[in-house]
This record gives C-alpha cells, structure tokens and sequence, in this order.
C-alpha cells in the first residue's frame, strides 16, 4: 500500500477531537506531543493530526489523576469569574460590608494567592502538589488572621470562606469546559478541587485562632 493511500485510510483525528476521546486538555496532549508520547502528523498548513489508533493507544496512560493546565489565562480567569459571580451574589453579612479597606484589599490579595496555588496544585501530580498546597493553606490561614483581628465573628468568617468556594468551583467548571475536558475528566477535577477547598477550612481556623479578637 503506497503511503497515499495509507493516509487515505487512517483515521485522522484535530487535536481538539483527540484530546477529547483520551480525556486530556488540549495543551496537555501537545505537551504529551512534545514529549514524544505520542506520534502526531503535520499537516503543510501546520495543523497536527493524530491517528485514531495511537490516541487509544494513550488511555491507558491517560488514567491518572485529572489535572488542569495551570498557566496564568487559567488564573485570571477563574479569578475574573469569581469577582463577576460575587457581585452577582446577596449583599454581604454584616461584619464583611463593615470591614475597611485596608483589610478587604488584603483580603483579595491572599484571595488570589489562594486561587493561583490551587491551580498549580491541581496542575501538579500527587506526589509534587505539597509546596503549592501549604502555600494555599498559608494564604488562607491569613485570611483567617485578618479576619479575627478586624473583629469579624467566627461566623462570618465561615460564611466569608463559603462565598469563596463555590464560586472557585463554578468557575474552575466553566474553564473545564472551556478546554474541552471531558464529562469523567472534568469530574474527577472538580473532586480533587472541592477535597482541596476543604483542606483550606482547617487553616482559615487556625489563623482565626491565632488572632486577637477586638
């Protein structure tokens, strides 16, 4: 068979349909490219094509821990998206609108760094997600801090952490789908993500504690 009309018989697939049938993100299968996991065709426009069969090939590789492509437009954007959502949510308690500015700016500032190391973490495997996730928990520990030393109850102080979390989690929803991840994929992320949200609770406690109440 001449190579013409083995092209003409292979099952070429985009890199947006190959991505979606292994379960990946589309940066992820051109990192995996790169690397050499895979073999992917050129066409003269520049556009990469993969063999069907080579992409199966890769599921039972692609059963690992779902990870997010933790670049700086991830981050932006999940924290863009969660500044929308905010205003879109019911007047704050309380303690929260009385805070001043001073605080709330911090606040926002360790917000962020929160956002940033948990999208590192989940980009990261398992065995290296440690450094970014003492980092998050740091951040939120401080948050906590804040929080009790501006005089907000303990209360509010939950309630201030679950207004960040499910917001975190819708948006981080809509960037899976924005990169095409698939319906398992995406679900497994937003697990590991919702068990990292809970991780932060026990040191937003323990920052409020270590506080000095008004």
């Amino acid at each position: 068979m001449s190579a013409a009309d083995a092209a003409a018989t292979t099952d070429w697939l985009t890199i947006r349909e190959a991505s979606a049938l292994v379960g990946v993100s589309v940066a992820t299968l051109r990192r995996w490219c790169d690397a050499g996991r895979v073999h992917v065709f050129t066409t003269p426009g520049g556009h990469r094509r993969f063999d069907r069969a080579d992409v199966l090939e890769l599921l039972p590789a692609a059963d690992i821990p779902a990870r997010l492509d933790g670049s700086e437009d991830t981050t932006f954007a999940i924290v863009e998206g969660y500044r929308r959502a905010m205003r879109r949510f019911p007047g704050l308690p309380k303690g929260l609108r009385e805070l001043p500015d001073g605080d709330r700016a911090e606040l926002r500032r360790h917000g962020h760094s929160i956002v940033e190391a948990l999208v590192e973490t989940l980009d990261a495997p398992p065995s290296d997600e440690g450094p970014h996730c003492d980092r998050a928990r740091a951040a939120a520990a401080a948050c906590g801090l804040i929080a009790r030393n501006s005089g907000l109850t303990f209360q509010d102080t939950l309630a201030l952490f679950v207004r960040f979390r499910a917001p975190f989690l819708h948006e981080l929803g809509a960037v899976c789908r924005m990169r095409g991840l698939t319906g398992a994929t995406a679900t497994a992320l937003l697990e590991r993500a919702s068990d990292l949200m809970d991780r932060m609770l026990p040191a937003i406690v323990t920052g409020y504690e270590a506080g000095e109440a008004r």
